[in-house]
C-alpha cells in the first residue's frame, strides 16, 4: 500500500457525517486488514510497542461478534507493514 492509497481512506473513530473523515496531516495510520473494521485506517500517532515487542488494539465496535459492546482486537504483524490484522473478537 502506497502513501495515496492510505490518505484516500476512513479513520477508525470518525463521525459518519464528518465531512474529512479521512487521514490529517502529520499523523502516522495503519490499515486494519480482516474482522469488522477491515480497511478501515488506525491513528497510532505516538503509540509505542510494548516491552516484549507486541502491541494490539482492542477498538469498540458494534457490528463484531458480541454487537455493541464488543470489541474487536488488531495488532502488527509480524513482517512490520503498515498493517494490522484481526486477532479476534472479545467482550
Amino acid at each position: 500500500m502506497d502513501e495515496e492509497q492510505i490518505m484516500r481512506g476512513r479513520v477508525y473513530g470518525a463521525e459518519h457525517d464528518d465531512p474529512a473523515p479521512g487521514p490529517r496531516p502529520g499523523r502516522e495510520y495503519v490499515e486494519l486488514v480482516g474482522g469488522p473494521l477491515d480497511g478501515l485506517l488506525l491513528d497510532v500517532t505516538g503509540r509505542r510497542e510494548t516491552d516484549d515487542g507486541g502491541a494490539e488494539a482492542a477498538l469498540r465496535t458494534e457490528i463484531g461478534r458480541y454487537g455493541p459492546g464488543g470489541r474487536a482486537v488488531y495488532g502488527p504483524g509480524a513482517d512490520g507493514s503498515r498493517m494490522w490484522s484481526w486477532r479476534g473478537d472479545i467482550r
